[in-house]
């Protein structure tokens, strides 16, 4: 039988023209090959599986070419390259800083430097995982690093840069690999498929791929799971039953089903993911990847964005025709909420069934929309008892005698034939949620404004008063800590304006305002309408002004100011006396 090699092996690019996804990194060291403007350090860094190592072994394999071709590819046929493909070569080393990351180890590789290598012009140092190294080994190794023999060149490979001291990049020409993108990942899968007389389809490749997370390596190693699985015919159902993957349909019928307001099949549908054993952070982040996708779908622009199979990017731009925008923002929101909240729920699967109940009730109103509705009697006027703002006010005045009549047939007719607008309006635009935003603010900042029925005991000034001063009392009696609110209330002094019946008091500053119509003013303004039997009365809040704020007598400067502009005698007095006051 013959001996079985992995495809992340066989299959390893032995030139960089079978790089895959690295054009730019192998465009410079080709050219900087040409020029002969070789570095002594290189640094390549990087996620996993993207070829930092096989590009070092490519470039070491390259430099020591006898007869290198016009494009810079390695010749195969020389001595160097000979040797390096049967792993006998001595002018290329490769080293595992991982198991191999002491000073000792660091102070043996700075000696084996020294010596020149005896076939090609340089001796190339592999350091795989050189993150791994101690701090006492770096610092041993920067000596040697900056100044190496003409014959020497290091490449060095990590997955963490951030780990490696500032002093070791500084001596390195540092490039950055990028993950490998799915359609290069898929079209190399398929090219190794056909070499290895495999049957497999593009969904299932795409899958492959995306598990791979831009990994080649892992994709490769993938690839032999699921043939070793399947066989030389591999299927889509096959294939997500071996890596463990949800289904797409699961996602596409959830989204049906909260479009269309029904919530009980979706949790039908969440039992039926658990039941295969999927987590549900799992279930709601591939939610969350759907929806994504469904979004990007919605513009041309963005549609490029979308990387699977042809089929399913079908079925992805027919969905998104039918998800309103707002649909799908809300419903992102919704699904972050819930992976955000997943980790500190007593009940996590409750958490998740109430993600789904939500997602399906917005588009209840659009759905209730298409159904006729009913005429209803109106609804009974309620008295003003929270402490709201002016709009709020004034819809609960008392309606007229008409309006309190029944509704015509007429009338009954229109409103059956007038549906409510639907939940998401066609077009959106952010000047106007801002204009939105600004009414809002500004309605905020309306003084207080309280309205009830209109037939009412009348207020007088003498009676605001005395309510006002129960008032104060009932404070100091139930709320006896909030002694500065008390001793505002107190030098307050409400004034009526009996036209509008309205009792209006003065604060020193807009915070005292801000806090009153936050914290208290329900509370106010229902006393005073109930000790003054009036469900007319208004509260309104106000500001005093320089003028009204008396100035403070600290010194006797002023004290004897205000007694001589005030009282006459005692100024006539001060005057017979000579007397000063102090």
């Amino acid at each position: 039988m013959e001996k079985f090699i992995v495809s992340a092996r066989k299959y390893r690019p032995a030139t960089f023209g079978t790089l895959i996804g690295q054009d730019s990194i192998a465009t410079t060291l080709k050219n900087s090959i040409k020029r002969g403007q070789l570095a002594h350090a290189y640094l390549f860094c990087g996620p996993r599986g993207v070829g930092k190592t096989t590009t070092a072994r490519i470039f070491a394999k390259i430099i020591n070419c006898m007869n290198p071709g016009e494009d810079m590819e390695p010749c195969g046929q020389c001595e160097s390259c000979k040797s390096f493909e049967e792993g006998r070569s001595y002018c290329i080393h490769e080293l595992d800083a991982a198991s191999n990351n002491s000073v000792d180890d660091i102070r043996a590789l700075t000696e084996k430097v020294m010596i020149p290598p005896q076939i090609g012009k340089y001796s190339v140092y592999i350091i795989d995982e050189v993150h791994m190294l101690s701090t006492s080994a770096f610092n041993a190794f920067l000596k040697t690093l900056e100044e190496p023999p003409q014959h020497a060149i290091f490449i060095l490979a990590t997955t963490e840069k951030h780990k490696i001291i500032p002093t070791i990049l500084s001596r390195c020409q540092v490039y950055d690999f990028n993950r490998i993108s799915i359609p290069d990942i898929v079209k190399n899968l398929r090219m190794i498929a056909g070499k290895e007389n495999v049957q497999i389809d593009d969904n299932s490749l795409h899958v492959i791929a995306e598990k791979a997370d831009g990994a080649m390596r892992d994709a490769l190693t993938l690839f032999d799971q699921v043939v070793a699985y399947c066989g030389n015919t591999v299927d889509y159902p096959s294939v997500i039953k071996n890596l463990n993957v949800l289904d797409y349909e699961y996602y596409f019928k959830l989204i049906d089903n909260s479009l269309e307001g029904r919530f009980a099949d979706s949790l039908v549908l969440f039992d039926q993911v658990l039941a295969k054993g999927f987590n549900a952070l799992y279930f709601v982040g591939g939610l969350g990847n759907h929806l994504r996708n469904l979004l990007i779908c919605k513009e041309t622009a963005s549609a490029k964005l979308l990387e699977v199979s042809p089929q399913l990017e079908a079925k992805y731009k027919e969905q998104s025709k039918r998800c309103p925008l707002m649909f799908l923002f809300k419903s992102l929101a919704i699904t972050e909420k819930c992976e955000t909240d997943y980790a500190r729920s007593n009940n996590q699967r409750l958490l998740v069934e109430f993600m789904l109940v939500r997602m399906s009730q917005l588009t209840a109103p659009q759905k209730a929309a298409q159904t006729p509705a009913e005429p209803q009697k109106p609804a009974e006027p309620q008295k003003a008892e929270s402490f709201a703002a002016p709009r709020i006010a004034e819809e609960e005045q008392e309606p007229t005698n008409e309006q309190n009549s029944a509704p015509s047939v007429a009338q009954a007719a229109q409103t059956s034939a007038e549906p409510p607008k639907p939940a998401f309006a066609p077009g959106l635009s952010i000047s106007g949620l801002m204009n939105e935003k600004k009414e809002e603010k500004e309605a905020e900042k309306k003084p207080l404004d309280f309205m009830g029925p209109s037939t009412q005991k009348p207020v007088t000034q003498e009676a605001a008063d005395e309510a006002w001063a129960k008032m104060v009392a009932m404070y100091e009696q139930k709320n006896p800590k909030l002694v500065r609110f008390i001793a505002m209330l107190k030098e307050a002094h409400p004034s009526l304006d009996e036209a509008t019946s309205t009792i209006s008091f003065c604060v020193s500053n807009s915070s005292q305002k801000a806090w009153i119509e936050q914290q208290t003013g329900n509370q106010m303004a229902a006393f005073l309408r109930k000790a003054l039997e009036n469900e007319n009365v208004k509260l309104a809040v106000k500001i005093k002004s320089r003028e009204d704020i008396a100035r403070k007598m600290y010194m006797p400067q002023d004290k004897d100011r205000y007694l001589t502009e005030t009282n006459p005698e005692f100024a006539q007095l001060k005057k017979d006396l000579g007397a000063e006051l102090k």
